[in-house]
């Protein structure tokens, strides 16, 4: 594996865990994850013509979920700096024209030449130093669709100290210190700082997870 960019970070992975990625969520969940993953892309609400962007898309796990929707004239561009990820993704979908992997750093600037319906992150942003995560918005607002909706699938805001012990053991053993402070942050008012509004949330996992929803407004000089 590269020298990692992060090296407090989790969201950067081995390649083993690369390569199995979804069984290995799927076991440590306890079969949790795949279950709530399924609720939450059905509560995106996916339409046939959607353009839909996935950052940090994986394996297309996410996207082949989201895929049961999508008509012909629908599409979903995945982006990730995964090679191992980009070969699961394309087999995924191997002939299917709706979708299209881009290997590339969400963590940076960048400009795809279009705007999308829809932006999904799920378990990544957490992952970043907040600065970074800045960076990230600034990419959705650039581009989502003015009335276009950006979803969040991640951890919920809460008190990590009110949190069962055994909870908060395990949280405190597999994450990184930036879903830490991820935790601590109003993502409502943080995303009303870029032009975002009518926010709806879902939770699920004890309330540990949220789909956090959010249209684009108005688009504010890049923060």
């Amino acid at each position: 594996m590269a020298k990692k960019i992060y090296p407090d970070s989790g969201v950067e992975l081995t390649e083993f865990t690369a390569k199995h990625y979804d069984k290995l969520m799927n076991t440590a969940s306890f079969g949790l994850y795949q279950r709530f993953i399924r609720k939450a892309v059905k509560a995106i609400g996916v339409k046939p013509g959607d353009q839909i962007l996935d950052l940090g898309c994986g394996t297309g796990r996410n996207a082949a979920l989201m895929a049961k929707n999508l008509s012909e004239q629908g599409s979903i561009t995945g982006l990730d700096v995964s090679e191992i990820m980009e070969k699961q993704f394309n087999e995924k979908f191997s002939g299917d024209s709706r979708f299209r992997f881009i290997r590339q750093r969400i963590d940076i600037p960048f400009d795809l030449g279009k705007q999308f319906d829809k932006v999904l992150i799920s378990f990544v942003i957490h992952g970043f130093p907040h600065e970074v995560r800045k960076t990230v918005i600034n990419n959705v607002v650039k581009h989502l669709k003015p009335g276009g909706t950006f979803f969040i699938l991640d951890f919920a805001e809460f008190d990590m100290a009110k949190m069962p012990a055994l909870h908060r053991f395990v949280f405190k053993t597999i994450e990184c210190k930036y879903a830490f402070d991820f935790i601590e942050r109003d993502w409502k008012e943080i995303l009303g700082e870029y032009g975002f509004g009518d926010f709806t949330e879902t939770f699920y996992m004890m309330k540990y997870v949220r789909l956090l929803q959010a249209v684009k407004k108005d688009q504010p000089a890049d923060k």
